[in-house]
């Protein structure tokens, strides 16, 4: 298939996912408002898009949702993950690319499983500080944040337990079909599952050695040498530095600078097969100061902007060729 065929070039969803169970701090929730409130609708209006913001998705809280060995509201999870999958399957149904702003990371599990439901053939780019792929029996806090991928995987099928909330879904991504980008704090179960089902990561030492430029030329070559195929990007915004986003949940120093992380994104975009974006982890009650949190919004705004073709050249819509100046506009001394 040619990407055009993926290149659901100039009609963006948004969908906010206002969720936070996935983990045990609240303010998460509120991603999805301050992303907006930092000016995304017209910014992407801005690149020739109709937007359609199809506004906050509405999550249940279970009233009884017990612990699943330690880790706490599996069911809420599951359920929630389960809404967001249907609304990401009928976004992309509809041929729009979809941006889903969460809320946490555990909402990468509705939001894959629902694009793939549309392009079974995906692949996923996973840009974080964390490579979110423990197991309930590896996961040093029980967060389901810190599991998401290991609903994903098919090789792990054998090695998840049944974790209450999610009999809904199976297992449909492998391991060949996932890159990490910009890691810095794996825990010891998530790094022997790295390297036994041979994913390919590049963590920030690997990008300090290589180079953004060759990170992302050898991610999209190991995606889509062998076929061009839809590429779901999953963008945790600690994946920044936390001196450029701070208001988020975990950070970790060391990360992406704001060069770094926008040449992802741009090279995601050039090559036309973007189809579904997660920005996710944005806290807004975390940003010390009204300074940090709009440095982390507006940073959320820049990535998703660059992602859908945003240009650091300056963009090539208003002026397509340089305007001569008519004799009755000329200035007369």
């Amino acid at each position: 298939m040619n990407s055009s065929s993926y290149n659901r070039s100039h009609s963006v969803a948004i969908l906010g996912a206002p969720f936070s169970k996935g983990q045990k701090r609240r303010g998460v929730e509120h991603g999805p408002k301050a992303i907006r409130d930092a000016g995304l609708v017209e910014r992407l209006s801005n690149l020739d898009y109709a937007v359609h913001d199809f506004g906050d998705l509405t999550f249940k809280h279970l009233e009884k949702d017990e612990h699943f060995m330690h880790v706490p509201f599996p069911r809420t999870v599951g359920r929630a993950n389960q809404l967001l999958s249907g609304a990401v399957s009928g976004a992309v149904g509809a041929g729009h690319t979809c941006i889903m702003l969460g809320g946490d990371h555990s909402l990468a599990i509705g939001s894959v499983e629902g694009h793939a439901q549309q392009c079974p053939d995906l692949c996923l780019i996973w840009v974080d500080a964390h490579a979110d792929v423990n197991t309930p029996l590896t996961s040093p806090s029980g967060n389901l944040h810190g599991q998401s991928v290991a609903f994903l995987l098919k090789d792990l099928q054998n090695k998840m337990p049944e974790v209450p909330g999610f009999s809904w879904m199976k297992p449909f991504l492998s391991a060949r079909d996932l890159v990490y980008i910009g890691l810095r704090d794996v825990d010891p179960g998530e790094h022997i599952i790295l390297k036994t089902l041979g994913i390919q990561y590049f963590s920030m030492r690997d990008i300090d050695r290589m180079g953004i430029q060759r990170v992302m030329e050898v991610t999209l070559d190991h995606l889509l040498a062998r076929k061009r195929r839809p590429i779901h990007l999953s963008f945790d915004i600690d994946a920044f530095d936390p001196s450029l986003a701070p208001a988020t949940g975990t950070p970790v120093n060391g990360g992406l600078t704001y060069r770094e992380g926008i040449y992802v994104t741009e090279e995601i975009h050039n090559t036309g097969l973007l189809s579904v974006m997660d920005v996710v982890e944005v806290n807004p009650t975390l940003g010390a100061t009204p300074e940090a949190l709009e440095a982390t919004t507006s940073l959320a705004v820049d990535v998703i902007a660059s992602a859908l073709g945003q240009t650091r050249e300056g963009a090539h819509i208003a002026f397509p060729k340089i305007p001569e100046p008519k004799e009755d506009t000329e200035l007369r001394l």
